[in-house]
């Protein structure tokens, strides 16, 4: 009954209002999307994560995780380890070929690689980032679109009273019902917006994390390399 009642309120609304009902319900439609979109590519970023980590701590020769790692492509740790691992090779070769130290080679060479993992992880911060700005920009936008509504339609509210009658509770509440039905849409639109983008926000601060601590062991674990 009270959800035949909101639609009967909403389409009884004038060309304003609902204009700016259909806004909202697309903004939630955008925000729903962008909402189911991130949690399932979070969950194929942990479980890709969690993959290529035991695959590394397992033993295996670089050559075998990096060729492993390529299928694990969804993982962010994983690509920073592949951008990482690359210039780590070519520094090791220009080594070899220009018979530099090891000492030399682990200081000069490191700085190419830890500068190559920190590009990566830069890289892969922006992509796991995308779309995320949306959830942003609707959670604090929508209640003022909402609000702008509402006020819309109490002013017709009252100049529908002002143009004659008694202004009794029985003439104003129905103008003023329909006036507030904006509010409302627009709080459903920005609250689940607001709750998940926070939610995705502490993932993101976990899989920087994530990446930030593997690049620190991989350059301990390539600088020993260098040294012995």
């Amino acid at each position: 009954m009270a959800d035949s009642n909101a639609l009967e309120l909403a389409y009884g609304t004038g060309p304003i209002v609902k204009a700016v009902l259909f806004t909202l319900i697309g903004l939630s439609v955008l925000s729903w999307s962008v909402i189911f979109s991130k949690w399932l590519g979070f969950r194929r970023v942990h479980r890709s994560t969690a993959l290529f980590l035991n695959s590394f701590w397992n033993g295996k020769s670089l050559d075998t995780i990096y060729a492993e790692s390529k299928a694990l492509s969804e993982s962010p740790v994983s690509n920073v380890f592949r951008s990482g691992y690359k210039e780590f090779q070519k520094v090791a070769q220009k080594g070899q070929e220009k018979k530099v130290s090891n000492e030399i080679l682990a200081g000069r060479g490191m700085e190419n690689v830890e500068r190559a993992l920190r590009k990566a992880a830069i890289t892969e911060s922006l992509r796991l980032e995308s779309r995320l700005g949306w959830l942003a920009t609707i959670a604090s936008n929508s209640p003022y679109i909402g609000l702008f509504g509402t006020v819309w339609g109490i002013m017709n509210a009252f100049q529908g009273i002002g143009q004659g009658g008694p202004a009794t509770l029985q003439n104003v509440a129905p103008g003023i019902s329909e006036a507030l039905i904006a509010t409302a849409v627009a709080l459903a639109t920005a609250i689940p917006a607001s709750v998940f983008y926070n939610i995705n926000l502490q993932k993101l601060k976990s899989f920087r994390v994530e990446m930030d601590n593997f690049s620190s062991d991989f350059s301990n674990i390539l600088r020993r390399g260098y040294l012995e």
